[in-house]
């Protein structure tokens, strides 16, 4: 018997310090603490926030977000808790954010859905998951500040175009081009051609409400319809002979002379199906200008060579 016990004792010792040390102990033991941890925050209200939170508050009560709030007969129930989520447990321990939504740290993607669910519908956010801009993880935040913002309006973090350069660096240098779209003199702004919450089309470029190029929207005497049709203002668009935003050439064509222009597509080559210039055009001198002659070159309704 003697032989045979001490091995079991040791054996029965052996077994009762692995139960002790077993995950299924401690999670039993830190159960009690886990569950005080994760009663879930409650909500206190935009005045509690604004205790220690003024010069934000006061940002705040000036912009649209606001209007919002359910006491000034909006859809938002709890103010700032709306946004950055219930607040109980960050007031009882202003160290502890772990229940907030922090814009600053949160990813792009999480900052997007949060904005989102709210400013989900209408035909300017449709496209906004699928957006060159969200693909590239800029955020809603990138631009738009609730607090510190420059316009009231769309609340920018600064006014167009200054806020679309700060990304955009190419394109401002394009507008600093002899010919141009009068964005820098703020006749236009970017947002008049671009959707920059996504659109279906490239570039995040604007159609008009016929499902025509925005180009139409200002230059209407260009869109027709014609009885005789400039293929290309129809099917490839006014950038196939322009530059959008703008360059050296007058009228913001892509190239200098008129006519090489036109033989980029009007040559007796079998790749275009566009007609060649005539033999008795001389392209060295007089003829270098097609327009001269055909005038109309966007549409006619009279003449199929766009002479009127």
């Amino acid at each position: 018997m003697p032989h045979f016990g001490i091995p079991r004792i040791f054996g029965l010792l052996g077994l009762l310090t692995l139960f002790l040390n077993s995950p299924l102990v401690h999670a039993q033991q830190t159960t009690p603490a886990n569950k005080s941890a994760a009663v879930p925050s409650e909500y206190v209200g935009s005045e509690t926030c604004k205790t220690c939170h003024e010069e934000v508050y006061k940002s705040w009560e000036k912009g649209p977000h606001w209007k919002q709030t359910l006491k000034e007969g909006g859809i938002a129930k709890h103010g700032c808790e709306d946004c950055h989520g219930a607040g109980s447990a960050h007031v009882a321990d202003p160290a502890d954010t772990s229940t907030l939504f922090l814009f600053g740290k949160a990813s792009a993607k999480d900052i997007n859905a949060r904005c989102l669910s709210c400013h989900v519908g209408g035909p300017q956010h449709m496209n906004t998951i699928n957006s060159e801009h969200a693909k590239n993880d800029v955020s809603c935040a990138s631009c738009h500040s609730s607090h510190h913002s420059e316009t009231n309006e769309f609340l920018l973090k600064k006014s167009e175009p200054q806020l679309c350069y700060g990304c955009h660096l190419q394109q401002k240098a394009q507008f600093d081009m002899p010919f141009h779209h009068r964005v820098n003199e703020g006749l236009i702004q970017c947002s008049d051609c671009h959707n920059v919450h996504g659109t279906v089309k490239p570039k995040q470029v604007r159609t008009s409400s016929t499902q025509d190029a925005i180009c139409f929207k200002c230059h209407t005497d260009k869109q027709g319809p014609f009885v005789f049709e400039h293929q290309p203002v129809k099917v490839d668009g006014c950038q196939s002979c322009h530059l959008t935003h703008g360059g050296p050439n007058p009228h913001m064509l892509k190239l200098s002379n008129v006519n090489l222009l036109c033989l980029q597509c009007h040559t007796n080559s079998t790749f275009s199906g566009a007609p060649g210039a005539p033999g008795f055009h001389n392209q060295a001198s007089f003829f270098q200008s097609c327009v001269l002659c055909h005038s109309q070159i966007h549409g006619s309704n009279f003449d199929h060579t766009f002479f009127k």
